[in-house]
């Protein structure tokens, strides 16, 4: 069989930008996909939940305008949202397809092994072939963690337990869902079933909800969510899923709440295991692959993008390592800048991030302030939000005059962040940031506001 430049296992977002990235660059490609092309972001993360929570924010909007002047009644069809989910992840899945196609990427839908090292690269078996490549990448992604927790096996077996996969094929609304983990995944999905008529409580074992998320972001997300009926059970232990509901102890106390369904939401982790990378004795930390900023593994010619490698598990995180290690693999100059990586979670209010917080810069020793202003300050906030209670948090750098971090929670602050991402990476100097003009009005005016307060 013919040996061709470049092996990718796994068809997620690093991997189908890998292989497209690499064919764009000359080089032969074949991409090994055992389930959809698009990898978890496509069908079971990114893009399914926020078709689902732009369906939560139409009907907040149709139901809760009595303030803007706007009254009338409206009827949630889950059932029809997760067919237009469906639809929307149908057609991108096909786009991606369409590309591999145009770029001449081969694209093997078998689940790959890697056989090992030969004397023209490495061996990969799929299916019943097995295929030779120069280089390698693995791009295999990441799977839900299924803690040891009694009953809880059972309930994924019986449907009663379902992780982020499963719950978005569910066509009914569970009258009451308890979210076990409130980190990002199991926030957007609770906050996307309380929007939409769902009675749901989230247990989490940490004192505060959305992992190393602002604490006074979090408190804004608390807060609003728990005027919609929300109940946050924080610092406490699940001890058990039984056939009806949770047991879980809350300072000492075990108690109990009945359910109809639970969503298993305590991260994830590489999905690693079987992928044979012990027969070239790739260096690991626990699952995840260890990788440097040019995403090289520790056997040359082998690298990791993506989740699998465990650094940060974000889709874009994923893009951006392909492209370095494609980069890596043309000799063209490049590595990856982790601390300009932006979070963004899709909640109503959103919540968006990059760059260190102030406590994180100080521990670090650098001589950092910030400052924080409420979103009223974007005139645009004022007119379409009522009562809200958005803000945004920049950190300074003051030995070094340059922007290190950029926190805010409020409307579209998934697409201002981006703003704050070029300033950072850039490294231009507040004085020049001040000089840049925001069309007015925008909500975005918010980030030139707060540089002149710095």
């Amino acid at each position: 069989m013919e040996i061709v430049d470049v092996l990718v296992i796994g068809g997620g977002p690093g991997g189908y930008l890998c292989a497209e990235r690499a064919a764009q660059g000359g080089l032969s490609v074949i991409l090994f996909e055992k389930r959809a092309l698009g990898g978890t972001c496509l069908n079971e993360g990114c893009i399914p939940t926020k078709t689902l929570l732009n369906s939560a924010k139409l009907y907040r909007h149709a139901t809760e305008s009595s303030a803007f002047g706007v009254e009338g009644t409206a009827v949630y069809h889950h059932d029809r949202v997760i067919a237009r989910k469906n639809k929307v992840v149908k057609t991108l899945v096909a786009g991606v397809g369409a590309t591999m196609r145009s770029n001449k990427v081969t694209v093997v839908k078998e689940t790959a092994v890697i056989e090992g090292r030969t004397e023209e690269g490495f061996a990969v078996k799929a299916g019943d072939a097995v295929y030779t490549g120069r280089r390698l990448v693995i791009a295999a992604g990441s799977e839900a963690n299924v803690p040891p927790i009694p009953g809880v096996k059972e309930g994924l077996a019986s449907g009663f337990v379902v992780t982020n996969r499963e719950i978005l094929e569910e066509t009914a609304l569970p009258k009451h869902l308890i979210a076990i983990g409130g980190g990002v995944i199991g926030l957007e999905m609770a906050c996307y079933f309380a929007s939409v008529g769902t009675k749901v409580t989230v247990i989490e074992a940490l004192p505060k909800i959305a992992g190393p998320t602002d604490p006074e972001i979090c408190k804004v997300l608390m807060d609003t969510y728990g005027k919609r009926g929300m109940d946050f059970y924080l610092n406490c232990k699940v001890l058990a899923v039984t056939a009806d509901g949770v047991k879980f102890e809350e300072n000492g106390e075990e108690k109990f709440l009945a359910c109809d369904k639970v969503l298993l939401s305590v991260g994830r982790h590489a999905a690693s295991a079987g992928l044979g990378l012990d027969k070239l004795g790739v260096e690991m930390n626990r699952a995840a692959v260890v990788t440097d900023r040019h995403l090289c593994t520790s056997v040359p010619g082998v690298y990791a993008v993506g989740d699998v490698n465990g650094k940060i598990m974000l889709a874009h995180t994923a893009y951006r390592e392909a492209e370095v290690a494609v980069n890596h693999m043309l000799g063209i100059p490049d590595e990856m800048r982790y601390e300009v990586i932006p979070s963004v979670i899709y909640t109503d209010p959103e919540v968006a991030s990059v760059g260190l917080s102030l406590d994180e810069a100080r521990k670090n020793g650098i001589n950092a302030k910030e400052t924080k202003l409420p979103m009223q300050y974007a005139g645009r906030y004022v007119a379409e939000n009522e009562r809200g209670t958005g803000f945004i948090k920049l950190v300074l750098d003051q030995d070094r005059r340059r922007l290190i971090g950029c926190h805010m929670v409020g409307s579209y602050a998934s697409e201002i962040i981006m703003t704050a991402v070029m300033m950072i990476d850039t490294e231009l100097s507040p004085s020049r940031l001040k000089k840049l003009v925001f069309p007015h009005p925008t909500v975005a005016e918010i980030i030139r506001e707060a540089l002149f307060a710095l």
